[in-house]
Parts: C-alpha cells; structure tokens; sequence
C-alpha cells in the first residue's frame, strides 16, 4: 500500500463495519419474525435486501475487513444469507478476478460474462438468445442468479471431479451453513419460501452492480468502471460502484471509498479511460431493455 493511501486504511478493529454486519444479521432475524405478519411481499423485499447486504460484506470480509484475521472473518461470514455460493469459493473465484490483466477474458477471470467468439459461434440458438436477454439489464436481475448458479455449479463440478483442491471442502463447510440458514427459518414464521424467494432477489440486486463493471478495453485499467452513485443502491453496494477505486486499492474499506475517490478523481478518470456513469438511474435509462456489450468478446481476436 503506497503512502498515498495509508490515511485511508484502517489501524484495527473497523468498529463500523463489524456492527455492519452484526446488524445485517440481526435485521435478517428481525424480518424473519416480525414482518410475515403484516406482509408477505415486504417480508420477501426485506429479506432480498438482507442477503444483498450480506453479500457485500462478504466482499469487505475477504479483502481483510473488519478484522485483519482471516479466521475471524470468515467465521463472521458463516451464515449464507443468500444460499448460493460457498465463501471460500466466492474468496477464490473473487481474488482471482482481481488480476486486473485477466478481467474479462472469457477463460481466466471468473466473473467475465464474455464468450470466447469461437465457442459463441457453435452455441445452439436457444442458447445464445438466452444469453443475449441475460446481457440486458432486466434479462440479468430476472435471469441472472439462475444461470450463474447454474454456470458456477457446473464448473465447480469439473474441477472437484479433476480433484481441485479445496472445492469439496468449501462446499461442505456451506452445506453446514446452508443447513443452519434454513433451521433458523423453519422456526420462525416466516414461510421457508419467502426466504429463497428473499435470497433470489438479494443475487439480483447484485446484478445491478455487476452488469457493468467491466467493459472490453485494451488497456488493464480501462475496463473497470467508476458509477458516482451516492443513494441506496451505492450504500447495499458499499461503495463498490465505485469500481475502479476498489481495484486499484483493494485493501481500503468500503467506507474509504468516497473520500479517497473524491480526492484523485482525475487520476482514477484517467486510468479507466473515462469508463463512468453519474448514477443508476442513467444506466436504467440505457439498458433496462437494451444490452451494452455483445456477448461474443469484441476484442478476443485481438489478442485479449
């Protein structure tokens, strides 16, 4: 970490986003056995906002927040509130994304929603019409969750069956969590699902952050995108809409975020060459209906 950031990393416990977390869990409980009673669609809304929150303190945990041990984070972490991806898969996957000359290549970043052209090409037609309404903002919050899980699943298979190391062992250890997440509904009033449907809209409000992250662009930096959000979506996002910030310094904690963007705005503008947004409502407007990228990667015969 250059000194140029050091004011912006934390000295020990972050207080604020371990009582974060500790209130995300109890909000989550709090839904469970308070709102059935007054309304089943605002327990299913709350219930996704609470595993969309969860899921980005997933994030803060496995970049080193709150604690600076790991063990401790993780263990806070335990509990999937959005049923769907292992942590320790999710720690993996995500930090292998994170070698910035690797993002969106369609075989070595894990998040890329890109296709090698050659393998989009021989794709049935049901197939890559699906993708393509999975490009579009809707297609990704409605359709998304299912064929990642689905994606993610199916090659989580392939590597345990070629015997990755760790794969089997993270989905044991989110089986134990998975099995404690539905206990804790089954006692409360809370139909068991209210909370898948609650979980399912959590992993598409994600997408609302995903869809455009990343763009296709020669240089490294370039593809990371920088959205100026300051409203409710930024704050279940923690401040992760301001991408390229958390790339280029990975270490600082959500709550750093704005400050040290707002204090070398021109500098982050200019590694990413311009890739910005002001809100989400602007990119609402643009492609609710309408995909941004093509699904075949627009540069892969380039070299990418």
């Amino acid at each position: 970490m250059s000194e140029r950031c050091s004011e912006y990393m934390p000295r020990g416990v972050e207080w604020g986003t371990l009582g974060l977390i500790l209130g995300c869990y109890g909000g989550w409980l709090g839904v469970l056995w308070l709102l059935p009673q007054v309304s089943l669609v605002l327990t299913v809304l709350a219930l996704g906002v609470m595993a969309a929150l969860h899921s980005s303190l997933t994030h803060e945990a496995l970049h080193g927040h709150p604690f600076r041990s790991r063990r401790l984070n993780e263990a806070l972490m335990f509990f999937p509130l959005s049923l769907a991806v292992p942590y320790g898969r999710f720690r993996d996957t995500h930090l292998a994304h994170h070698e910035d000359e690797a993002l969106t290549d369609p075989y070595d970043d894990p998040e890329s929603n890109f296709q090698d052209p050659a393998v989009w090409a021989r794709l049935p037609v049901w197939r890559r019409t699906l993708l393509r309404v999975n490009n579009t903002l809707l297609g990704r919050v409605l359709l998304g969750p299912l064929i990642g899980q689905i994606c993610f699943m199916a090659g989580d298979w392939r590597l345990a069956r070629r015997g990755e190391p760790g794969i089997v062992r993270d989905w044991g250890l989110h089986a134990v969590g998975l099995v404690a997440v539905v206990w804790v509904v089954l006692q409360s009033p809370a139909p068991l699902l209210a909370a898948l449907a609650g979980a399912y809209l959590g992993l598409g409000l994600l997408k609302i952050r995903t869809f455009l992250e990343h763009r296709a662009h020669e240089t490294a930096r370039g593809r990371t995108v920088v959205i100026e959000d300051r409203g409710p979506l930024a704050f279940l996002f923690l401040n992760n809409n301001l991408h390229i910030v958390h790339h280029m310094h990975p270490g600082v904690p959500w709550h750093a975020l704005p400050r040290l963007y707002r204090s070398r705005r021109e500098e982050f503008l200019a590694a990413n060459d311009g890739y910005i947004y002001h809100n989400y409502l602007q990119i609402f407007r643009n492609y609710l209906l309408r995909a941004k990228d093509p699904v075949p990667h627009p540069l892969w015969q380039q070299g990418e």
